[in-house]
């Protein structure tokens, strides 16, 4: 019989937004490991004790806040992060876009929004990966297909479908034509192995709280991640606040578009983003909640299918 799941009441100092905050941690509507349904946040995670689920809903009654149920053998684990999760000691003093209409008024319409730190630099870093230089659509679809294949049932009532990040053997396992058929080149799937190799030593760069600046050279000196992909994965595992995606596609021209009017290289992004130094991931995640996009017309990724050949 499984054991009976752990439950707590988290209350914040400020508001939080489940959706707005845990947001990063969903690679696309159908991610086995997070979901959004029915007012819950559901998700599962690979604890140093063992698989967890994790369901996270706002909580009822005259005290409020969020109220956490986790079931598996990372249960414990997976509870007691939760505040870290939901944006504790996120640090919004100092931070100040009041004299940028559009940031103060994202800012002023959002007030939930957090930085999460999950807390798991091997889970985070891995997705990156897959994410490196191609579309969403090709990185979302072998995330998926790479989970469904090789993650366990996730404990507990979590919705149909979802799964467990695999351990780090397990991924050191799939064989390099699952890959291929995943549409995984061999440029990522190598530094996945790589990655897998050493994945309990990257979570000690955890030691550093949240400055992700010291844990990304940590992770560059892995072959295959470079600043893009350090970014992505202390922004969310760290909960890094100032940690640009540098050598993303699309981000340096939604952010001219926002702070300047027009789109610019990733030199022009930093130089926009300069006078919030130590605060530059808050100003993407607004950005990012304001509605601006990049013009739909111009020069598009192509999506490549390496799984023909």
């Amino acid at each position: 019989m499984d054991a009976a799941p752990l439950t707590t009441r988290y209350t914040p100092a400020a508001p939080v937004h489940l959706e707005q905050t845990l947001s990063p941690l969903r690679r696309g509507t159908n991610d086995p490991t997070m979901r959004f349904v029915q007012g819950s946040a559901w998700r599962t995670l690979r604890t140093p004790l063992g698989p967890a689920t994790l369901q996270l809903r706002r909580g009822t009654g005259p005290t409020g806040g969020i109220e956490a149920t986790a079931w598996g053998e990372g249960a414990q684990w997976a509870i007691a992060g939760v505040p870290e999760l939901l944006g504790e000691g996120d640090d919004w003093s100092g931070f100040d876009v009041s004299h940028v209409p559009l940031l103060a008024e994202t800012w002023r319409r959002n007030p939930g929004l957090r930085l999460l730190r999950t807390r798991q630099v091997f889970e985070m870093l891995l997705p990156a990966i897959l994410e490196q230089k191609v579309t969403g659509v090709e990185a979302r679809r072998a995330w998926r297909q790479l989970i469904l294949a090789h993650g366990e049932v996730a404990p507990g009532p979590a919705p149909e479908g979802m799964r467990v990040f695999p351990t780090a053997e397990v991924w050191r396992l799939v064989p390099s034509w699952e890959w291929h058929t995943a549409g995984v080149g061999p440029q990522r799937s190598a530094t996945v192995m790589r990655v897998a190799r050493v994945a309990a030593s990257l979570e000690r760069t955890l030691d550093v709280g949240r400055h992700g600046q010291t844990a990304a050279v940590r992770l560059r000196s892995i072959p295959g991640v470079g600043v893009w992909t350090a970014a992505e994965t202390t922004q969310r595992a760290h909960g890094d606040p100032d940690s640009p995606s540098v050598g993303d596609y699309h981000l340096p021209a939604i952010v001219g578009i926002a702070l300047a009017g027009s789109p610019v290289d990733d030199d022009g992004m930093l130089e926009l983003l300069e006078p919030w130094a130590g605060h530059r991931q808050r100003v993407m995640r607004l950005i990012g909640l304001s509605g601006v996009a990049k013009p739909a017309r111009g020069p598009r990724m192509t999506i490549q299918d390496h799984r023909r050949h």
